[in-house]
């Protein structure tokens, strides 16, 4: 349980160490859920993968069973433990797999083997038959079939890999017909020639330059709250001027276009034609003017409410300062993530490799197809990677939310715990796994959808009528909106869930009460604050891009800068995407708890605020303006959003 410290007759918030019970159930769900792709691994057949099979179902290193209807299967392979390919060079780019009748042998060709008679003397030699085994070595020059059941003259030398034991040719010339065509456009575009040349002679520039992009968006963390107030100017200057400004370029419009239908001598046809021109401008000044009207009150309403981002963004920067190991929280989420993708693409691999033989009746090659229930998994898998994917972006939601919390209600920073952000950690996998399983499910439940319709759109283009399409579309832009919206919503309960220790369906509906009673400030926050952190992003890459031209520049054997530039550029956009997305979540959780503050407290003794100094003058700003009164704490001590909870962590009274 949370408890009260006193310190100097003010009480500091404690996080509750308590499970979320009600979502237990779906941390069972998804840690079984998660443990059944072993069984991919057992039915995919891992031996099939590691050791590969011939093309008549026999698996190389291990004694077979037999396969009805194929008279070479069955066969004991323990001495053979590498796949061997007829024809290696002969690659099928469309299934991906090389397109030729593969043998078990004991050992893969050492050396050239120019002729047939070659081929017997060293399947003599090494015991290794390299033709097929209703072939004995004695008959491979004379043999009739010798062309289709043995290897292709010349034979190359050959290798296994290290893990997947495949006999691979050492020189691999053989491949160099399916590059041939792409080498040659490289050396015919003399443009293409120079930008890839210059990539490589410009590799030490671009990764000082990636480097650049990264210090800045550090930099950018700490100084956005300096500069925040400069940039909300700039963004109400801009739209000021760009709505009036583009409603008079309208109206201007209309009427030079009705002064010249006034004074035409054009035909019948094109004086219908200016006489809809002029119509449709009209009606687009009108619009215009009254999406200016609305947009000019609307930014009045809120010009005070803005005051609060700014606040907010004073604060975050604060928090940076506190605890810096948070703009790391993308790098450890990114190694999840990639250590993530590995485990599942090995899943899929072992799962491609499952299935029951089937005789091909046309090439007599074996081939493994999943039939019944197995085929069902592919599905599954792919729900996992949806949903896991999204618990491990949850669960860096909660770390950060539950550390920023933590910053937020302790009154003296210099008693916060030693590692916030580890002792996050270790309270959401203590306490709060089944709230980040409960809440990544209900945004695959939505991802799912989408993905299926959106796959259909890109199968049916072309073929599907205009009403189909024009429904397609919509019902994909429908659920991604509701994703975003869930997405949203989903931050908050973590971040709601991180004050109360309560279940996600409990903190959601709380969460959105307390969006709902302050949509005002969300808009102005997730409208203003958006701008400003699209500004510092933009700041960002312009810095970096700048910083290229510069250094390029003096790079006199290189004068195409397109592509390093292009690179730069996108890496600084996506390292500012990341850094800043964690700063956007930070504002979210500190407006939240900035919420529940001034719900429950309204600073008089006893009921002190939480916040930081500068959340602190814009509420006694807000007071002065009329917009606070006494009666704002609802006149009760700060309790639980919606139980007890709350009255335990926040009573002016000291808990045990």
């Amino acid at each position: 349980m949370g408890c009260c410290s006193s310190t100097e007759g003010k009480r500091d918030w404690k996080p509750l160490e308590e499970h979320s019970c009600t979502d237990i159930p779906w941390l069972i769900i998804f840690t079984l859920f998660s443990l059944f792709n072993t069984f991919h691994i057992q039915e995919g057949a891992a031996s099939r993968l590691i050791s590969g099979y011939d093309s008549y179902g026999n698996t190389c290193g291990r004694n077979n069973t037999k396969i009805e209807g194929v008279p070479l299967s069955g066969r004991d392979m323990k001495e053979n433990k590498y796949v061997f390919f007829l024809d290696p060079c002969n690659l099928d780019l469309i299934n991906r797999k090389i397109k030729s009748i593969a043998l078990c042998v004991s050992k893969c060709p050492d050396a050239e083997l120019k002729t047939y008679k070659d081929v017997k003397q060293f399947a003599l030699n090494n015991g290794s038959n390299l033709c097929s085994y209703d072939i004995t070595p004695t008959k491979y020059p004379s043999h009739s079939e010798r062309s289709t059941k043995c290897p292709k003259l010349p034979v190359p030398p050959s290798k296994s890999l290290p893990v997947f034991h495949r006999c691979i040719p050492v020189d691999i010339g053989c491949y160099a017909e399916f590059a041939q065509a792409f080498v040659t456009f490289v050396s015919d575009n003399s443009v293409l020639r120079r930008v890839v040349a210059g990539v490589m002679a410009s590799k030490e520039i671009i990764m000082l330059l990636c480097l650049l992009a990264l210090v800045l968006s550090l930099i950018m963390m700490v100084v956005i709250r300096y500069i925040s107030k400069v940039l909300v100017w700039i963004l109400t200057i801009l739209v000021i001027i760009g709505s009036i400004g583009g409603t008079g370029v309208l109206w201007w419009l209309y009427v030079d276009h009705k002064h010249a239908l006034n004074n035409s001598t054009l035909s019948v046809f094109g004086k219908e034609v200016a006489a809809d021109n002029v119509k449709a401008l009209l009606v687009y000044s009108i619009g215009a003017t009254i999406f200016t009207v609305v947009l000019l009150i609307v930014m009045f309403i809120m010009r005070k409410r803005v005051a609060l981002t700014i606040s907010l963004f004073h604060v975050a920067g604060k928090v940076f300062i506190h605890l810096p190991l948070l703009a790391l929280q993308p790098f450890w989420t990114f190694i999840c993530l990639m250590l993530f993708w590995v485990y599942w693409v090995t899943v899929l691999l072992f799962l491609g490799t499952s299935g029951t033989p089937i005789k091909n009746n046309s090439t007599g090659v074996v081939e493994y197809e999943m039939q019944g229930p197995l085929q069902f998994l592919v599905w599954y898998h792919v729900v996992g990677l949806i949903w896991i994917s999204e618990f491990i972006l949850a669960f860096q939601q909660m770390t950060i939310a539950g550390a920023v919390v933590t910053y937020y209600f302790t009154r003296n920073k210099s008693q916060m715990p030693v590692t916030p952000i580890l002792s996050s950690m270790v309270r959401t996998i203590r306490y709060h796994l089944g709230t980040l399983a409960k809440g990544s499910f209900i945004i695959t439940l939505v991802k799912i959808p989408r993905l299926i319709l959106t796959y259909i759109h890109s199968q049916l283009k072309g073929k599907e009528n205009a009403c189909a399409r024009c429904m397609l579309k919509a019902c994909v832009c429908c659920l991604w909106c509701l994703e975003k919206c869930l997405a949203y919503l989903n931050q908050n309960a973590y971040t709601a869930t991180a004050i109360n220790s309560t279940s996600f369906c409990t903190s959601a509906r709380e969460a959105f009460l307390i969006l709902v009673e302050n949509a005002l400030r969300v808009a102005a926050i997730n409208t203003v604050g958006d701008f400003v952190l699209f500004l510092g992003k933009v700041l960002i890459v312009s810095s970096t891009a700048f910083a290229g031209v510069l250094a390029l520049n003096y790079q006199k054997d290189y004068t195409v800068w397109v592509l390093p530039l292009l690179i730069v550029c996108l890496f600084a956009y996506l390292v500012a995407h990341c850094f800043l997305s964690v700063f956007e979540n930070v504002v979210d959780v500190l407006f939240l708890c900035f919420a529940v503050d001034t719900k429950y407290n309204d600073g008089s003794p006893g009921r002190e605020y939480y916040m930081d100094k500068a959340l602190m003058e814009y509420v006694e700003n807000s007071k002065k303006m009329g917009r606070y009164g006494p009666g704002d704490g609802d006149g009760r001590e700060m309790k639980s959003m919606v139980s007890y909870k709350m009255l335990v962590v926040f009573s002016p009274v000291c808990c045990t």
